[in-house]
């Protein structure tokens, strides 16, 4: 089946199955978050901390009760783990067989790793672990066969002996990663075998559509090596056999699960608004971004200080379905000042008055999200918004 679809009506199905305006229901927190995870395959892991680290704004923007412990607790009663997608993620539990291909290709030596392997190194780690029960990479300071080495070789034994899947990340004390041996951090009744290649694939291309609603191959392979080939042609099959189908939007060539067209049907919230992580699964295929939404985005803070246009850490900024501004701010948390550096608005933007009042909704759930309690705008484009916004804002009623 092929069809046609407008881009408006793209944008659509991208915002429904991202599950990025949820919907009320009476679901536990808990199991909300867990259930965000599952549906979305992949939560990004970033260390930057100028606003609350990625995962927590990404599964906040889903989950309205979300607090930071639950990632925690689902880690503890593993629902969820922690390993590579297109980069350092948490990942459902009940996928977790889907990561033994990458596992196996690094073991086997047919991927290399990122760091110099020492096998005897490698066991030395493993033993103790093996023995003494989940341990950090400080922990290794002291150990005689290694001593004299310090501790980054032991971070690098770690990581190789986590990345080929011999380790795992049981938990975290301060963002430091603890490990300890596969066997004992996998639950029971959780499937360990080897997917074959043309199981992974399909489960790349079901699960990436039920997320994201509809997919280019390109989009579902994105930084997995040795991928896109086998995407596209298992895409091709699956829509020869009435698995899938084909959407035209404009010129470009899109696939998706049968039952997406029945979701146009699906009403959104109007006027939503949503400061978004820039490692948010909604957005992080800038590529794809741009050619849905219209909206080019880099995020500035690899870039150097002199090249910035819009700042360090800007966030996204969605309203009523679209990409309408950026807002580079940062969260002071010894003063309790959240500070908007600079809050751009794009060039097409209208409504600004229904744009505005969402827009102190949200930015006094984002402070307080963020453990803050006042707002400081420095700077706006256009400038007359600034003072438009401080009228609007009662910076001290956050608490």
């Amino acid at each position: 089946m092929s069809t046609s679809i407008s881009i408006q009506e793209a944008q659509k199905l991208v915002l429904i199955a991202q599950k990025i305006v949820p919907l009320k229901d009476k679901e536990v927190a808990l199991d909300k978050t867990l259930a965000s995870i599952e549906h979305l395959g992949y939560i990004q892991i970033d260390t930057i901390s100028v606003v609350q680290r990625a995962h927590h704004h990404t599964l906040w923007n889903r989950n309205p009760e979300y607090q930071h412990n639950q990632l925690d607790e689902l880690v503890a009663k593993k629902k969820v783990f922690e390993y590579w997608s297109h980069a350092a993620a948490y990942l459902p539990m009940k996928d977790y067989k889907y990561t033994l291909p990458r596992k196996y290709a690094l073991l086997m030596g047919e991927q290399k790793q990122w760091h110099k392997i020492d096998k005897t190194f490698m066991n030395v780690v493993l033993k103790r672990i093996e023995n003494e029960g989940p341990l950090m990479a400080k922990d290794f300071r002291n150990t005689k066969q290694i001593e004299s080495w310090g501790s980054k070789p032991a971070k690098q034994a770690l990581e190789n002996l986590y990345m080929q899947g011999e380790l795992m990340i049981s938990s975290r004390k301060n963002f430091h990663k603890v490990y300890d041996l596969t066997e004992r951090v996998v639950p029971t009744g959780i499937d360990t075998q080897l997917p074959t290649k043309e199981e992974h694939i399909r489960f790349l291309i079901k699960n990436y559509l039920r997320a994201n609603g509809i997919a280019q191959p390109g989009e579902i392979s994105y930084l997995l090596r040795n991928t896109k080939a086998l995407v596209s042609n298992a895409l091709k099959e699956m829509y020869s056999s009435g698995e899938l189908m084909q959407l035209h939007v404009k010129n470009h060539l899109y696939y998706a699960l049968p039952n997406v067209v029945g979701l146009l049907k699906t009403p959104l919230i109007s006027g939503q608004i949503k400061i978004l992580s820039p490692f948010d699964n909604f957005l992080i295929q800038r590529k794809r971004m741009q050619t849905l939404f219209n909206f080019d985005y880099k995020i500035e803070c690899y870039v150097p200080e002199a090249k910035r246009i819009y700042g360090y850490f800007s966030l996204p900024i969605l309203w009523d379905g679209l990409l309408v501004a950026r807002m580079d701010c940062k969260a002071e948390r010894k003063t309790g000042i959240l500070h908007i550096y600079n809050l751009v608005l794009e060039k097409y933007f209208s409504d600004l008055d229904a744009f505005t009042v969402a827009f102190c909704e949200e930015i006094k759930r984002f402070v307080l999200f963020n453990n803050c309690t006042e707002i400081l705008v420095h700077k706006t484009t256009p400038y007359s918004f600034k003072v438009f916004l401080q009228d609007a804002l009662d910076m001290r009623s956050l608490l």
